[in-house]
């Protein structure tokens, strides 16, 4: 079905920037310019690396025995490089720098020793901040098991649903708070949360926070936080628009670097073109192919997303839907019918092309191009993960 045509180049060999820059909002297209022939790779040579040997075991970590229980539970037998790396520094009170791509395990290695440090130290607050809405609802779903048989309690609050549950809990003063910017900026000016009071503080995936347009809520809440506290910074790349919120957020961090290639080594990239076909016509006989089994298909707008969803419904494939316009509600099923094989098809916008660990998905399919080179990678690092294999494909006119 696919013709190699070259091998998969540089970051400026395969997408010719524009003049709008990252971090801006550009009109839609002209963000970059593609050449499509170059969005092509084998992985066949691919040879999974070596399994990462921890100096450290979860069992020998100074963290409270109710806490290793719920680690043991979550099938985790050994902690991945960051948590090794992150976990003692984190106990030890440091402030930290975490680079690391998304699906290495970095939300356990903050989760685990916070965790710790309010269950074995009564009275503290930890305020962490993600940029979407799927991802802090991802992060709250893994606190939940770390705080199994503790009575750490914490609280999602995030934007699409009614603010009254979230300012009640907050009366109740939750340990831990995990929120998107916006909300919890909000939540603050209507007197409901007190950032003084949090001695603890992660940014998640701050690169991504800095490109949606968050720059200016993360600026008011650090600069209401209380000067004496922990502060950690997680995120996939350090640009330099990062460096002036590391300067104003951290005091003397150490940096923690896990990231491996930007572009995922063991994912086939690939190009269809459609030869004047109509485009959800090639897309619907590819998705035909059994090798095709679960797929994360990424368009560009609301609108195309759900107008593709309701053609390969129709066609009676078992698809979900995941975009902006949809009540919070809708898109935490979708996400969960997509993660539990109740629908083997997601479409999305780039809203899900970042921090989410979904398994086994085995092709993600840009039916549209993204705006820039960052999307592509994140978008088809959805695939290939845990060493194993992935295709991504880009259909192109």
């Amino acid at each position: 079905m696919f013709s190699h045509t070259r091998r998969f180049q540089s970051r400026r060999g395969g997408f010719q920037k524009s003049r709008f820059s990252r971090g801006r909002s550009p009109r839609r297209g002209m963000g970059m310019s593609f050449n499509p022939s170059l969005l092509v790779k084998k992985a066949d040579d691919f040879i999974p690396p070596p399994p990462y040997i921890a100096v450290n075991s979860f069992e020998s970590f100074d963290i409270h025995v109710s806490i290793k229980e719920n680690i043991v539970t979550h099938g985790y037998l050994a902690p991945t490089p960051i948590q090794d790396q992150a976990i003692p520094l984190i106990l030890s009170g440091k402030d930290l720098v975490g680079i690391a791509n998304t699906g290495t395990g970095k939300t356990a290695a903050f989760l685990i020793p916070i965790v710790h440090k309010i269950h074995t130290h009564p009275g503290q607050r930890v305020l962490i901040i993600a940029p979407t809405r799927e991802l802090a609802l991802q992060i709250q779903d893994e606190c939940k098991i770390f705080t199994r048989g503790t009575k750490v309690s914490s609280l999602l609050c995030i934007g699409g649903v009614s603010m009254y549950h979230q300012k009640r809990t907050l009366l109740r003063n939750p340990e831990i708070v995990i929120g998107t910017p916006g909300r919890i900026k909000d939540l603050n000016q209507q007197g409901c949360i007190n950032f003084s009071n949090y001695q603890t503080v992660i940014l998640d995936e701050v690169d991504r926070m800095l490109d949606m347009g968050f720059i200016n809520d993360i600026r008011f809440i650090v600069g209401k936080l209380p000067s004496e506290r922990q502060s950690l910074f997680f995120s996939a790349t350090i640009p330099p628009s990062i460096r002036p919120v590391m300067d104003m957020f951290l005091k003397n961090p150490i940096t923690i670097s896990v990231k491996t290639a930007e572009i995922p080594l063991n994912v086939d990239q690939d190009v269809v073109k459609t030869n004047g076909r109509f485009k959800m016509d090639v897309l619907y006989e590819m998705l035909q192919n059994p090798e095709f089994s679960k797929v994360l298909i990424f368009g560009r707008t609301k609108w195309g997303v759900e107008r593709l969803g309701n053609f390969l419904q129709g066609k009676g494939l078992k698809v979900a839907t995941l975009h902006g316009n949809k009540k919070q509600t809708q898109r935490q099923k979708a996400l969960m019918d997509f993660r539990k094989d109740y629908v083997n098809i997601l479409l999305a916008t780039d809203i899900a092309s970042r921090g989410l660990d979904i398994p086994d998905v085995t092709h993600v399919i840009n039916y549209e191009l993204p705006e820039s080179y960052e999307d592509y990678v994140h978008r088809i690092g959805r695939t290939g993960r845990a060493d194993k294999k992935g295709k991504a494909i880009s259909i192109i006119d």
